[in-house]
């Protein structure tokens, strides 16, 4: 991390960069698509050794040609991976059977999403295929009633017309159910899980207010089966939507909270019982695709403790990277994926600089801290958020800022309570409590930043929209260093503020009249 003394070990950065673009161009484009990336990122390396040899930074010719050759085995290795993987996909004997009717047996893998419509979705893995063991990823599409029992690690049998994938991602099918399913029994570890996640949401039901106890197990367990379309709406608005998905921030939370027992139990003991807390977090969360890049960050967190060795986030990023690209290598072209690794970046380049920067003009440090992190993680996900979604939240630096404070004692109150709803239903209750007060804040921040006047601004779609507000986030970068753009970002938010705090205002007086 740069604080100012210590430089950033960027060693690891070209390898990860590179095993995640031939991976994606594999899986996007095919086997041109890895040749010639592959070929991209060689001559890349080449080109960025011999610029900081020309700079006058300490490198010489055998250093570069080591950073290109692991450049072009890790690239390599990643290519032959992914290239297996599209081959046993081509192969796969549902490909033969597109457009017809089969039984299958799935294994989900997420508790399921309501498309509204008495539809349902949700991702599993293809255990059976008209009686004969398969394998796979696939899609299934059915009646909300009818998978209403579902839970993730419980496989469901049912017939379905077998489809094409919708998506470039490893998929092997799309599966549109049709008449009853039947169920099968998951494993122990899966009935547990789902039986935590049942009681904690009826605890928090019993302890607190409707829409509070809505959004403790989606901020807790990432279980948004319960949230209501505005409350969704409003944080999806003001740019708070990612508290409500199972992320590094999550992992590093109740890891780190299990970390501070080591001034009582020695430091090797507090991370075994971290690494323990770990692995039941993940089980009780369910291991989707976001769970597992967040588990993996917090594994190598807890090694680089074990070994004793300085911890280093930007390597750390970068083996995580690889590792999942390797063990999931779906995750290439997964948003999610992309926004959770960007956004950290930021957090351990961008924002400690700009914090220092900040602490050197007075500012005290937790604020500092506080506000560039908030900062820095919208600059680099807006682009990525806008492509997808067309729309680009004005408010999610600001919110974001104003809810810092309280989502680690909900997170980590909240998974306490979690692990005592079986055992001690009573003392999980009490701790459920302790998080009301909290959960008022955070909704009312959304509440209040979806209202303000231009909260949520409509851009470009695709590529255009993610262009368009990064080179928008670059000239407001550059263009802060003036004067009068502080000047005039300071009179927005004061003007927006006055004018959200009169229409709260107006709207209470009209209720009480």
């Amino acid at each position: 991390m740069n604080d100012g003394t210590t430089r950033v070990d960027l060693r690891l950065v070209p390898a990860a960069l590179t095993g995640w673009a031939v991976t994606a161009a594999g899986i996007l484009w095919q086997t041109t698509g890895l040749i010639v990336t592959l070929a991209v990122a060689v001559a890349a390396a080449s080109a960025v050794g011999w610029w900081f040899r020309a700079r006058g930074e300490d490198t010489d010719n055998r250093a570069i040609g080591a950073g290109v050759l692991a450049v072009a085995v890790v690239g390599a290795a990643l290519a032959i991976s992914v290239g297996l993987r599209l081959d046993a996909q081509r192969q796969h004997p549902i490909t033969q059977r597109y457009g017809t009717i089969a039984t299958v047996v799935v294994s989900p893998v997420e508790t399921p999403r309501q498309l509204g419509g008495n539809r349902t979705m949700f991702r599993g893995t293809l255990q059976v295929l008209d009686g004969h063991e398969a394998a796979g990823r696939v899609v299934v599409f059915g009646s909300a009633a009818a998978f209403s029992e579902l839970a993730a690690g419980r496989p469901v049998g049912f017939r379905a017309r077998l489809g094409r994938p919708t998506r470039q991602d490893l998929t092997v099918a799309v599966l549109s159910a049709t008449g009853q399913p039947t169920w099968g029994e998951a494993a122990t570890v899966y009935r547990a899980a789902h039986e935590i996640r049942g009681r904690f949401a009826d605890a928090a039901r019993g302890a607190l207010p409707a829409d509070q106890a809505a959004i403790l197990p989606a901020l807790v367990l990432g279980d948004t089966s319960a949230l209501p379309q505005q409350t969704t709406a409003e944080f999806r608005t003001s740019g708070l939507t990612h508290l409500t998905a199972v992320s590094g921030a999550n992992v590093t939370i109740v890891c780190g909270a299990v970390l501070l027992s080591a001034g009582l139990v020695g430091p090797r003991v507090a991370v075994v019982l971290a690494a323990f807390a770990l692995l039941l977090f993940v089980i009780v969360v369910q291991p989707s695709a976001s769970v597992l890049r967040a588990a993996v960050m917090g594994a190598i967190t807890l090694l680089a403790v074990l070994s004793r060795r300085r911890r280093q986030a930007i390597p750390a990023l970068s083996a995580t990277v690889l590792a999942l690209m390797i063990a999931s290598p779906e995750l290439a072209v997964d948003v999610g994926f992309a926004l959770s690794v960007s956004a950290t970046a930021a957090l351990v380049v961008i924002a400690p600089e700009w914090s220092r920067r900040l602490v050197g003009r007075g500012w005290p440090k937790p604020l500092a801290d506080a506000v560039c992190v908030a900062v820095a993680a919208q600059l680099v996900t807006a682009p990525l958020i806008a492509g997808i979604s067309g729309t680009f939240s004005v408010m999610s630096a600001a919110a974001n800022l104003a809810v810092a404070a309280v989502i680690p004692p909900i997170t980590v109150v909240g998974t306490a309570a979690a692990a005592l709803c079986w055992i001690w239903p009573a003392g999980a209750d009490l701790l459920i409590r302790f998080t009301g007060p909290e959960l008022w804040w955070l909704l009312r921040v959304a509440h209040w930043s979806a209202k303000i006047p231009g909260a949520s601004l409509a851009v470009p779609s695709g590529l255009l929209g993610a262009v368009t507000v990064a080179a928008a986030g670059l000239a407001a970068v550059v263009l802060w260093r003036w004067r009068w753009t502080r000047i005039g970002v300071y009179v927005a938010v004061v003007l927006g503020l006055a004018w959200t705090m009169s229409g709260l205002s107006a709207g209470h007086d009209t209720i009480v009249g």
